[in-house]
């Protein structure tokens, strides 16, 4: 018989899978464009009330808040925070304590990171 730690560890993998190719199909340039998951989802500690954050990176600004209505209108986050590429990378490296949480733990889902 399954351990519960088991279980919930299929059902998150299970979620990913569909999160990711639900994701993929809302990219218009996977080349310069990625999703990454973050919270409590992409941390493993989610539990039944848990909402989906989803980060949405594009080489600009606007390309990005697009990448981020699609994810919202497709119903695949709660929560979409649009980024540049450049961003997305200065808060990997800097040193705020709530990016680095994200940093630390954000799962990509979708895209091609940067050479």
């Amino acid at each position: 018989m399954p351990t519960l730690a088991a279980i919930r560890e299929q059902r998150r993998s299970e979620r990913l899978a569909r999160l990711r190719q639900a994701v993929a199909s809302q990219l218009n340039d996977p080349a310069h464009q990625q999703v990454w998951l973050f919270g409590s989802l992409a941390r493993g500690d989610w539990d039944a009330y848990s909402d989906v954050d989803l980060l949405a990176v594009a080489p600009d600004q606007a390309a990005a808040e697009q990448l981020a209505d699609a994810l919202r209108a497709a119903g695949l986050a709660d929560d979409v925070i649009a980024l540049t590429r450049e961003r997305w990378q200065q808060r990997q490296s800097g040193d705020d304590p709530w990016w680095r949480g994200i940093c630390r733990d954000a799962i990509p889902l979708a895209g091609e990171p940067p050479v």
